[in-house]
């Protein structure tokens, strides 16, 4: 049984999350705020964590913050503003996904499940040479680690897959379907501007070498060094 932390300071909305979220097999806590949420992850481990940003005493962004210190679990971020700056902030703190409220709560449960088959999948070894190096940027397929300039660049764990699998593409002119259905799956249930969000975190991380993700108008991308 999956393990799921509500975090929401409406508790309307916690419980019609737990409603469905019961319904099909996972076990939920909830939280009405960041502080609490915090409190909880430091006693108990979560497969998915659904966090609002609007809460009282901390809101999401410095909850989430707090916990990334000490774990990697999948976050889904709840908002009822949808301006891309939010979703900047959001997936540059490492979430998973980010979901406008109102919401569908079917919707909700579809990339709940999707995300934690695709986190239960992780682990893979990576294909390939365990290191790379395209003049200042080095990649460490193995350790999960990317240097800039000799530099280590924090990355949240979708951003190192979306450059890992660029970077082991290089060369190739791929389509923004192949690499969403790449990268987050067939079941992937967010739109493109997930993908155009996540390439400017990482061409932002790249700082000079920004240059080496070329867009393809009316494509998609391809990694180019050398």
């Amino acid at each position: 049984m999956y393990n799921i932390l509500v975090v929401d300071d409406e508790e309307n909305i916690r419980k019609l999350i737990k409603k469905y979220a019961v319904f099909e097999g996972y076990e939920v806590i909830e939280a009405s705020d960041g502080m609490e949420a915090i409190e909880i992850c430091r006693e108990k481990d979560f497969d998915i964590i659904v966090l609002d940003i609007m809460m009282p005493e901390m809101d999401g962004f410095s909850a989430c913050k707090e916990i990334r210190k000490s774990s990697n679990t999948p976050v889904i971020m709840l908002s009822a503003r949808g301006e891309e700056y939010d979703k900047l902030h959001g997936f540059e703190l490492g979430i998973d996904d980010y979901v406008v409220k109102p919401f569908s709560p079917k919707e909700l449960m579809m990339r709940i499940n999707a995300i934690i088959k695709r986190s239960s999948n992780t682990g893979n070894n990576e294909d390939g040479k365990d290191i790379v190096e395209f003049e200042g940027v080095k990649v460490d397929f193995t350790g999960r680690i990317v240097y800039v300039d000799g530099e280590v660049v924090d990355m949240s764990p979708k951003e190192y897959d979306l450059f890992f699998y660029l970077v082991k593409n290089k060369g190739i002119a791929l389509t923004r379907e192949k690499i969403i259905n790449s990268v987050w799956g067939y079941d992937f249930y967010g739109d493109d501007r997930t993908l155009d969000t996540h390439i400017k975190l990482l061409r932002k991380s790249l700082g000079d070498y920004s240059g080496y993700i070329v867009t393809l108008r009316g494509v998609g991308y391809r990694f180019e060094a050398r």
